[in-house]
């Protein structure tokens, strides 16, 4: 009698995906509809409370900011400078958070993903799955916000149909990002490193609050590599009727940064399913 000795699968071999996504994305659908209006709450109220609060508290004693623009050099209202960073920030915040603490109880605690890879469904998949909820996630909650900013009057840009699906864009980048340190997490206080260390310091860098232009030159130069940079240089003219400069640019960092830490993200957490 002869033996087969199955060979481990290479983590780093090419994503093995299929449209058996689809039932775990819309298992995770059918769980959160039972806890939609706590979930919509907290994704929401924080990011418009700083709005309110920095927007009009803040901006009325900032005025005006003076952005350089494709016509020139132009005066933008505080309230309209931050509310169109603060919707990129918004978008990777609601999917950094559902793409660790979630998709994490999800996977280590809960053993849910364990479940499911008893059915005919790989990891691969599920892991899409979960990038995909992450991203939808975040578009719902900034579609919320928009309709909010339009309510408030912040803004009334045609420009911002185009807006919505640039940050749909940005909630898939931030959630497969996230992916990357949920596969790293042994328990969530891991998190921690990730907020104090990555999210943070690119708030304030990425040009939420504040002109990029005013930071030191080697400071500017790290922030260019920033994703939520490239996602408030494409976002920012759409909310002020405008087209963005080097859009292609910016599109193309976002979508490299997605492709290649969702390719980390499913390598590491193919190394952790193997132990």
């Amino acid at each position: 009698m002869t033996t087969t000795t199955l060979t481990p699968m290479n983590p780093w071999a090419p994503p093995r995906l299929s449209w058996r996504w689809w039932p775990v994305f819309l298992r995770n659908l059918l769980v959160w509809r039972k806890l939609a209006l706590p979930s919509v709450v907290a994704n929401i109220a924080e990011p418009l409370i700083w709005l309110v609060a920095f927007g009009y508290g803040l901006g009325a004693l900032v005025g005006t900011v003076n952005m350089g623009t494709p016509g020139g050099s132009v005066a933008v209202p505080y309230i309209l400078f931050l509310a169109s960073g603060s919707i990129c920030m918004s978008a990777m915040n609601a999917a950094t958070f559902e793409a660790l603490y979630s998709a994490f109880s999800r996977m280590h605690v809960q053993k849910t993903w364990d479940g499911i890879m008893n059915a005919p469904v790989r990891l691969d998949d599920v892991v899409l799955a979960e990038m995909l909820w992450a991203g939808f996630k975040s578009l719902f909650t900034v579609t919320v916000i928009l309709l909010v900013m339009l309510g408030l009057g912040i803004t009334h840009s045609p420009k911002l149909l185009v807006a919505w699906p640039v940050l749909g864009l940005v909630g898939i980048t931030f959630s497969c990002i996230a992916l990357v340190f949920n596969a790293l997490a042994k328990g969530y206080d891991f998190f921690s490193y990730y907020f104090t260390l990555v999210i943070t310091p690119m708030m304030f860098l990425s040009g939420v609050f504040f002109p990029r232009e005013q930071l030191p030159g080697p400071v500017l130069m790290f922030s260019d590599l920033l994703p939520l940079t490239h996602a408030v240089q494409l976002v920012r003219p759409l909310f002020l009727d405008q087209w963005p400069t080097d859009a292609a640019l910016h599109l193309l960092v976002l979508v490299v940064y997605a492709i290649g830490t969702f390719w980390l993200a499913l390598a590491l957490t193919r190394k952790r399913f193997a132990r």
